[in-house]
């Protein structure tokens, strides 16, 4: 049973992973960024996979966009979850 929990709770490598290295930044580079209260543990976690909490996802999300002074979305970031929209895109209509 733990086999089972533990696959679910381990991902594989998230996008981003591939996108600090394609910005040439570092998990330091992002705890120093932030505003908040983000770890190394955390950013490594995130990049590892291991399922983070709504919370920490944003942590990352926001020291990331003010790293990079960029306008990154979850979905960019994380490939689990529920479908994310960025900012762009309009409310859906009921």
């Amino acid at each position: 049973m733990r086999d089972e929990n533990e696959s679910q709770r381990d991902l594989g490598e998230q996008p981003l992973a591939r996108l600090l290295a394609s910005l040439s930044l570092s998990a330091h580079d992002l705890v120093a960024a932030s505003r908040e209260q983000l770890t190394h543990k955390m950013v490594s976690r995130a990049c590892k996979g291991r399922r983070l909490t709504p919370h920490v996802q944003l942590k990352v999300l926001n020291a990331l966009n003010a790293r990079t002074k960029g306008s990154y979305a979850l979905a960019d970031l994380f490939a689990y979850g529920e479908r994310r929209r960025s900012s762009a895109e309009p409310e859906p209509e009921p």
